[in-house]
């Protein structure tokens, strides 16, 4: 297995693998039925706006897993927020996603979570201005792989001169995991619109490191 920086040729399976992990595990099919939406929601800025700050993991010349990343996330939430999201908008419009009940649920019980302000959280950016997300293809996990590709991206921010790193996670498995690699909680936080599939609320956590 090696970890590597992220290719051209790595897209199409990183686009995979994110839309087979997008909700907490959960088949994507059950909220949106548009996988390319989805994929281009959790990918296309790093593969299309910031490649170089993206790694790989490829075993046996498959792509098993990835790390997203970008050494500033106000330009990132910036160019997302301008470039990508009016084109995700028309595709959403034309795809017809929204006439589907899954769909309309999901964006009803996310939109009283935004109304409730489930997702306001202080800004970490100043201190911390990385910020990464992993996903690994089923039956990779609890393999190492992704604290080696964290640990590169971290050489790689350093090497840079990037002074701290703080990203969010769902998961409350990950949160020793982190924690072992050093990571910090910034914050601590639920959300409720995933109440009506798996009938209770899901924490996140902030987590940081200073570099």
């Amino acid at each position: 297995m090696n970890i590597r920086k992220y290719r051209e040729k790595d897209r199409e399976a990183v686009r995979d693998i994110s839309v087979k992990t997008s909700f907490l595990g959960n088949p994507i099919e059950f909220f949106i039925n548009d996988q390319e939406l989805i994929a281009d929601v959790l990918t296309r800025y790093h593969t299309d706006y910031e490649p170089e700050s993206c790694f790989v993991a490829v075993s046996e010349g498959k792509v098993i897993g990835y790390l997203t990343g970008s050494v500033n996330v106000k330009i990132k939430d910036k160019i997302f927020r301008y470039r990508i999201i009016p084109a995700l908008i028309k595709r959403a419009l034309t795809s017809k996603i929204f006439i589907k009940r899954n769909t309309l649920k999901f964006i009803f019980f996310y939109f009283i979570s935004f109304l409730k302000s489930e997702f306001r959280t202080p800004d970490f950016s100043k201190e911390y201005p990385a910020t990464l997300h992993v996903n690994l293809d089923e039956g990779c996990r609890g393999m190492g792989i992704g604290g080696r590709l964290i640990l590169k991206y971290l050489d790689y921010l350093k090497e840079l001169g990037v002074r701290g790193i703080h990203f969010r996670t769902m998961s409350k498995k990950a949160k020793e995991f982190f924690r072992k690699l050093e990571f910090n909680i910034l914050y601590e936080g639920k959300v409720s619109y995933m109440r009506y599939y798996m009938h209770k609320d899901i924490p996140y956590y902030i987590f940081g490191k200073k570099l």
